[in-house]
């Protein structure tokens, strides 16, 4: 008997064992989870079976479930080779008292709100630096808004000319540097290094920069260049006049872009694995408009000082060093939440780490992208819902800016009507965001897909009409007490607050489900021609438009029926596209749906042919062995014939 196990050591075996056998398959690559038990297993009998002895006190008829769960177990953990075949009684992850007591169940991880604590302790950490980013990030937009459109010697039409000549610029030079210092710098270094400059800029454009705006601002240079260029390029003489703040908006920018995309995300997806992702960041984005409402109350709160305050004072300074106080407070923050799960989280090793691996991603040239941009229908229709988005988001909000600063000219007016907007979009977007599956499920593809143009279509037309016919309309909106300047910003401030909401709900959605029945080679290749033609061409062809008319018309006030007409022009061949992606995505969406419930009927079937066959007693089947050790039961063959067919339903 202590042959075959010993008496001490692993396993302690009572007084007057009854001998009892379990049957597995003799198979040289079988592993076992303990180096004692494989030391001690004896060779194969004729029949090509180990005959094992257990002890009775410890060993216990094995069911069907658990022959299946000892499976199921061992494929999730990756306890065998690919190529290898499967020991049929195995103990996997279980444990075998001293005292014989029977198998002891590894311990379920502990868990809160049904979420392991592990996991938490990576997904809380992430959710509070989202939050912090997002609540900064809706801060520094509506002020960098308020600080160039509302400057003596600027307005809206700076916004352009600064998106093209200065935002983009910078953006590409940061990523250059931002190549280089991940060279040379650690993952944590290159972080701090990164946002630090970020938190110190704001903070001192507060309590340095902006009070002394009349010393560095070389506004007698900008005065002298205007007069001698004309008024036509008040928009780029603006940015020299009020540079520091033009540097302002570009940080401001850059924040979005880098900090939330490149730092937090990059972070994200470093730390946690595709299920935690999948189940989890849906969440973050939910959180991301929480940030925006009390962000919006918190821009609020601030701009609205300047009442209490008596006559002389700056109430604009005063809401700045405010505002960018907690921005500089939340930044650091940030920086504690990353510094802490880094040292106390992830040096954690019993934490699952993400094990994805970086998909190659074709490189194309602006050429080829352009080539294989006009070779398929499918993706010129996509690429045209993502260059009308761009563009006519565009054209409107700058429009709306400039009428924004004739009604609120004062910066804390201007600021607060900022906050109750970003409120608002806050609402509206969670909400949608709430109801987006719902019309993704019972209305399709399609409908989806048709929200974001219309809105922006209905809420356009109403918007440009108030602009060009408001003196016909005021006797009517005077009932309203409202004038058609008030009406306008109102009306704008709903365009751009469902067009956004409809954005991150519905477009955003639907343009990546778009992607999905592309075969692979067409999924990669589209995805990089869009990113590297459609993207860049979205975001400054609105900038570039809105040039040409102010440079040839003289001001955007008298380019607003010309931007009216291209509006109209690009929202509905935006719609157009928008049908034509639908007669074509519907029939392939149904095609990959079929094929999905083929593949789950065949998963499901080799996962019911070997439970029926451990209902039969070939897995894990217990046998009594006669008195000179010899198994009784089925012949050998015919077990090891079934056997072979498990293997290769399995391996199926």
């Amino acid at each position: 008997m202590e042959a075959v196990i010993p008496a001490t050591g692993l396993l302690s075996l009572p007084s007057n064992p009854q001998t009892r056998a379990f049957r597995t398959f003799s198979n040289p690559r079988t592993r076992f989870p303990s180096a004692a038990i494989r030391a001690h297993t004896p060779a194969p009998s004729s029949d090509g079976l180990h005959w094992i002895v257990r002890n009775p006190s410890f060993s216990r008829t094995r069911t069907p479930l658990d022959a299946q769960r000892s499976l199921l177990h061992n494929l999730s953990y990756g306890s065998w080779r690919k190529d290898e075949t499967f020991p049929v009684c195995g103990a996997g992850a279980a444990a075998i008292p001293a005292d014989g007591g029977g198998f002891v169940e590894e311990k379920p991880k502990p868990r809160f709100l049904g979420v392991e604590v592990g996991t938490l302790k990576k997904i809380v950490p992430l959710g509070l630096m989202f939050f912090c980013i997002l609540f900064n990030y809706t801060i520094l937009r509506d002020t960098k808004d308020v600080l160039v459109v509302t400057a003596k010697g600027s307005s809206a039409e700076i916004i352009p000319f600064l998106k093209t000549w200065v935002n983009l610029p910078m953006a590409v030079g940061f990523m250059l540097l931002y190549t280089k210092l991940s060279n040379v710098l650690s993952k944590e270094a290159l972080f701090y290094s990164v946002i630090f400059p970020f938190i110190a800029f704001f903070g001192a454009f507060a309590f340095v920069l902006y009070p002394l705006r009349d010393a560095i601002h070389p506004t007698g240079l900008a005065d002298k260049l205007l007069a001698a260029l004309g008024p036509s390029f008040l928009g780029p003489v603006a940015i020299l006049r009020i540079w520091s703040f033009c540097l302002f908006y570009v940080m401001a920018e850059l924040w979005g872009s880098v900090v939330i995309s490149v730092l937090f995300w990059g972070f994200a997806n470093q730390i946690t694995t595709v299920e935690e992702a999948k189940e989890f960041y849906p969440l973050f984005g939910l959180g991301a408009n929480v940030a925006l409402i009390f962000s919006g109350r918190t821009v609020k709160y601030f701009s609205n000082l300047r009442k209490s305050l008596g006559p002389g004072v700056d109430g604009w300074a005063i809401s700045l060093k405010g505002m960018m106080s907690i921005v500089v407070l939340l930044g650091l923050v940030i920086c504690a939440l990353y510094w802490g799960v880094n040292t106390f989280v992830l040096n954690d090793p019993s934490l699952p780490r993400s094990q994805r691996k970086k998909k190659e991603k074709p490189k194309l040239s602006m050429k080829e992208s352009l080539k294989f941009l006009l070779s398929s229908r499918y993706v010129r229709d996509l690429a045209t819902l993502v260059v009308a988005y761009g563009i006519s988001i565009n054209l409107v909000e700058v429009t709306w800016k400039s009428k924004l600063k004739a009604q609120f000219p004062s910066p804390n007016e201007y600021s607060s009507f900022m906050g109750d907007f970003s409120t608002a979009t806050g609402i509206a977007t969670f909400t949608m965001m709430l109801l987006g599956r719902v019309i993704l499920r019972k209305f399709g593809w399609g409908v989806a897909a048709m929200i974001t143009p219309t809105v922006l279509l209905v809420t356009g037309v109403g918007f440009f009409s108030l602009l060009l016919f408001g003196e016909s309309l005021a006797p009517l909106l005077g009932k309203f007490g409202m004038t058609p300047l008030l009406a306008a910003v109102y009306v704008g401030a709903l365009q751009n607050i469902f067009s956004k909401s409809s954005k991150y709900s519905l477009f955003d959605p639907c343009k990546e489900m778009a992607y999905i029945p592309l075969d692979e080679d067409m999924k990669v290749k589209s995805k990089a021609a869009i990113d590297v033609v459609c993207n860049p061409l979205g975001k400054s062809g609105g900038a570039l438009i809105q040039q040409f008319m102010i440079l040839t018309f003289g001001s955007l006030a008298n380019s607003t029926p010309y931007l009216g007409g291209i509006l109209l022009v690009i929202v509905l061949s935006w719609i157009g596209a928008a049908r034509s992606l639908d007669s074509q995505f519907s029939p392939l969406a149904k095609q990959e749906l079929e094929k999905e419930k083929l593949l789950k009927e065949k998963v499901k079937e080799a996962v019911v042919k070997p439970s029926q066959e451990n209902k039969e007693g070939l897995v894990g089947k217990e046998v009594t062995t006669s008195e000179n050790g010899s198994p009784l039961g089925s012949s050998a063959s015919e077990n090891s014939d079934k056997w072979v067919g498990f293997e290769r339903e399995i391996s199926t």
